[in-house]
């Protein structure tokens, strides 16, 4: 029986560089290497789209020493560019995302067992400049996506495909949607079970979850009330329909909770901890519901935690028929597809501000390079930012193997 064998192109790691050779494929049979490779069906697959090549080496920042202080943690390395597996994509970066548990991740408090290096950065959006043979079956080579995963911070990153979500282009906006819109959306759905004329109490309202968890909860009808630091982020909240933004730098949060909310809060969605955390406690209603996505205020501390009062709590919550949950988004992936694709599409619809903050008021400037990461860190814990903050990576033209 005769076998019909055909030519293709394949993309091999020889020496720690990408290269291009040809191999003969047919009925199952390759006379390559047995190594996982990648479908090189026509020539430009595994070619820049915009005309240049791939580069042999990129800069990502790695974590070399566990501590909760960026900058301590992480470096800027050069290494050359990761290659993808057969279910995998490779992706330039355009925008990465800054979240407040970078500072978690570089600390190793996640997963204990981890020991440095490992790869920093949770979040990214870019093209598709290279895919696996099976990852070629639902990508394409100049497609852009967004993840969300480990190792976000650097110029290339391989992704499992399954990970990957399409997004009309490289706008950063899209990016907020990855890990700050998920949590606000799946959290209130799922604990906050929110119902029309509801009070719903937002801490840290302005930030990059916040400004999504205020949204929502309007769209669910409910009366929300949102904590900031400027007159400039209480217009933002009222922008984007935030009823009561107190600015706790000239108001007093306990007091106002006191006189204008004298019945309590039905729902609180808090990210500060410590003595905000305390506060929401003692002015839940009956039947509260308060969700806990965060702890910002412990996490530059050595535990990363600021004690609470929790010596009362039980007898609190039994009076008020109340209750506290825990929101970890990684143990909902199963509500992030369905999540991601209306959140999609009411940003294209207009009915969903993804307020991105790029540093351009900044002294220094916008966030522009992997070098800014540490920038754009430390901003995030001097909590001036409005909306997710974001730094953009250059976009190379020229680059050849």
């Amino acid at each position: 029986m005769s076998i019909a064998l055909v030519t293709r192109r394949v993309f091999l790691a020889v020496d720690g560089k990408l290269r291009i050779k040809n191999a003969i494929f047919g009925s199952g049979l390759i006379s390559a290497p047995r190594r996982s490779i990648v479908d090189m069906s026509y020539s430009t697959h595994f070619m820049d789209f915009k005309g240049s090549s791939i580069p042999s080496s990129m800069r990502k920042l790695v974590v070399t020493k566990l501590s909760p202080n960026f900058r301590e943690a992480v470096s800027l390395q050069t290494v050359p560019v990761p290659t993808p597996g057969d279910g995998d994509l490779l992706i330039r970066n355009r925008f990465v995302g800054i979240n407040a548990s970078d500072i978690n991740y570089s600390a190793g408090r996640y997963d204990p067992s981890v020991k440095p290096p490992f790869d920093a950065g949770f979040e990214g959006i870019g093209e598709v400049v290279a895919l696996g043979l099976s990852a070629s079956a639902s990508h394409t080579v100049g497609e852009v996506v967004a993840y969300m995963g480990d190792g976000a911070f650097a110029e290339y990153t391989v992704v499992p495909a399954k990970k990957a979500v399409p997004v009309p282009s490289a706008k950063p906006e899209f990016l907020t949607l990855m890990l700050s819109g998920a949590t606000a959306y799946i959290s209130l759905k799922k604990l906050g079970a929110l119902s029309e004329g509801e009070k719903v109490f937002v801490t840290a309202a302005a930030g990059g979850t916040g400004q999504f968890a205020v949204q929502f909860a309007k769209r669910a009808k409910c009366h929300v009330i949102g904590t900031c630091s400027s007159d400039e982020k209480a217009g933002f909240l009222k922008s984007i329909g935030c009823d009561r933004p107190i600015n706790y730098k000239t108001e007093d949060i306990r007091e106002v909770l006191r006189r204008e909310y004298p019945k309590g809060l039905d729902v609180v969605y808090e990210s500060v901890g410590g003595e905000m955390f305390d506060l929401a406690v003692n002015r839940m209603a009956t039947k509260g519901r308060l969700i806990v996505i965060g702890f910002i205020s412990g996490y530059q501390t050595a535990t990363g935690l600021k004690p609470v009062k929790t010596g009362s709590l039980p007898a609190k919550l039994l009076q008020k028929s109340a209750g506290i949950l825990g929101f970890f988004l990684p143990h909902y992936l199963s509500e992030y597809k369905v999540a991601m694709k209306h959140m999609l599409e009411m940003f294209e619809k207009g009915e969903l501000v993804c307020e991105v903050d790029l540093g351009e008021m900044t002294p220094e400037g916008k966030f522009f390079g992997l070098e800014s990461v540490f920038r754009a860190v430390d901003y995030l814990y001097l909590g001036k930012n409005i909306g997710k903050i974001v730094v953009e990576l250059p976009h190379p033209i020229s680059s050849k193997l």
